[in-house]
C-alpha cells in the first residue's frame, strides 16, 4: 500500500476519529469522508503509514454490514 495524496491540493481531509479512541485497545482508525473518496488510515501512524482510499458506496456497504451485524456471513 502507498500513501496518498488529497486529490485537491484546496480540499484536505477532514479527519475524524473513531468513538472508541482511548479504549485502550491500541486498534482505533481514522476516517476522511469530505472528500469524493473515503480515505481511512490508522491512528497510531497518521503521519507516515498507509492510506487506505475506497469508493464512498464502498464505505457505505462496510459500515452498514458493521451496525447490522452482517460481517463473516
Amino acid at each position: 500500500m502507498t500513501r496518498v495524496q488529497p486529490p485537491c491540493a484546496n480540499h484536505q481531509p477532514n479527519w475524524r476519529t473513531s468513538s472508541y479512541t482511548g479504549s485502550g485497545d491500541n486498534n482505533c482508525v481514522e476516517v476522511a469522508d469530505n472528500l469524493p473518496q473515503i480515505m481511512i488510515r490508522d491512528t497510531k501512524y497518521h503521519d507516515t503509514g498507509p492510506i487506505l482510499t475506497i469508493p464512498p458506496a464502498s464505505w457505505q456497504q462496510f459500515t452498514s454490514a458493521v451496525v447490522d451485524a452482517r460481517l463473516g456471513e
